[in-house]
């Protein structure tokens, strides 16, 4: 079982791209398996912070292979661009790129469709990143998708952007947006399908060899377990599958290769856009939240909404993704909060519980244990037994609250900055 998993354990933003990264030392190959670039995986390295949104943060190791995996929607253009930034600031990452030829393609008209239906939503807009993630797997759903492999066949290619501009003109009309001409993207688009047509592969049959080869796998998941499009909060959640079965799904790895399955979260908890968040605090805590751990959106830079720890959401996460460590993130973000709380019960509609209600959320009020707060500079430390008690109190509560052992805890943004624990729960 040389295969691990790494997703996020609440509703995305929870540190995957610097956990991942951190891991990358001891990895062979690092698989990009769900969503696309709606996706903001932040990695810090000294002075510098790159944002990547489809490259496979671990490949910022340079021994390290990376896969956009079949499971991905890939927008050319973007790649194309993320691969120019990283080449500019010294990172050749291009020649050591898989794109899977089963990837299904965001193209500019989604970009479209998806900015149209979030405005004629109006009131009930979900908070989409207008990425055209959404649209494209419409279309991968429909059947009626462009997988990457049409960029190798630069003729057909070319050919089936038009005729599938000219159903989406129709869908674009329909809601009142401007319809698109295609002679306007045609010759971007094949000059990226020229540029990327080497990096096309049968990113799947790839895996399964490495796996049988022994080779160190990491799947790295975007956006978190609570936006999953079947388990999430419906329907405030993301266009793909971001549980572990879309992780599996969307590499082509079975589910008997798995040894591991980490998942990150932190200290707190964020959300961007709609959607239930039980336990959001909208005053000066929240504030303090938002501004100290710089909770802003990679992809968007919205504000993101800031609350406490929600054990009952964790649980219900770690349960369903079959979860054997925790990554905490952020920990030093709480430094000098007096009083720190963790959501352990919800009362909805006059009962407790702590069983997640799925499309009770709303209605869910937070019960909350309060624990001593520390104010220690967590920034240098290194050694587990070093932490703050107050904060090894926490973590023990998290850990008897999900049932899962925390086993990193990250205690600054930098790829140092990150303690090893135990498997103590």
């Amino acid at each position: 079982m040389s295969v691990t998993a790494l997703l996020g354990l609440q509703w995305g933003d929870e540190g995957k791209g610097k956990m991942v990264d951190a891991l990358g030392s001891d990895l062979d190959i690092v698989v990009r398996a769900q969503g696309g670039a709606n996706a903001g995986h932040t990695v810090r390295v000294g002075e510098t912070t790159r944002v990547l949104h489809l490259i496979p943060s671990a490949m910022l190791n340079g021994h390290v292979l990376g896969v956009i995996g079949n499971g991905v929607v890939v927008d050319p253009l973007t790649l194309v661009r993320e691969l120019d930034a990283l080449a500019a600031s010294g990172v050749l990452v291009e020649d050591r790129l898989v794109l899977g030829e089963r990837a299904h393609l965001v193209l500019p008209w989604h970009q479209a469709l998806d900015e149209a239906m979030e405005i004629a939503r109006g009131a009930a807009a979900i908070g989409t990143t207008k990425r055209g993630i959404g649209p494209a797997y419409m279309d991968k759903a429909a059947r009626n998708g462009i997988p990457a492999a049409w960029l190798t066949r630069p003729k057909e290619f070319a050919q089936r952007v038009r005729e599938d501009l000219e159903q989406k003109n129709l869908m674009l009309r329909a809601l009142g947006a401007k319809a698109l001409d295609a002679d306007t993207f045609l010759p971007g688009l094949l000059a990226v399908a020229a540029r990327l047509a080497p990096r096309v592969a049968d990113s799947v049959g790839l895996l399964l060899d490495a796996e049988e080869q022994g080779k160190r796998i990491l799947i790295e998941g975007a956006q978190g377990a609570l936006l999953d499009l079947d388990l999430g909060s419906y329907p405030f959640v993301t266009s793909s599958n971001c549980h572990m079965g879309g992780l599996l799904a969307g590499s082509g790895l079975p589910p008997r290769s798995v040894g591991r399955v980490i998942a990150v979260a932190k200290a707190y908890c964020t959300r961007v856009g709609a959607g239930p968040f039980p336990t959001e605090d909208c005053g000066a805590v929240g504030e303090g939240l938002r501004r100290r751990g710089h909770e802003f959106g990679s992809t968007t830079g919205r504000p993101r909404r800031c609350g406490w720890f929600d054990i009952v959401a964790a649980r219900f996460a770690a349960r369903t993704n079959g979860v054997t460590e925790i990554a905490l993130t952020k920990a030093d973000v709480l430094t000098g909060e007096p009083v720190v709380k963790l959501c352990t019960a919800y009362e909805v509609d006059g009962v407790r519980t702590t069983d997640f209600p799925g499309a009770a959320l709303e209605r869910a009020k937070p019960v909350y244990e309060e624990f001593e707060g520390w104010s220690d500079d967590l920034t240098g430390h290194r050694d587990s037994d070093a932490l703050p008690q107050a904060l090894q109190v926490l973590i023990k509560r998290i850990e008897v609250g999900t049932g899962v052992p925390v086993t990193l805890v990250s205690t600054g943004p930098e790829r140092s900055q990150t303690v090893l624990r135990s498997r103590s729960a």
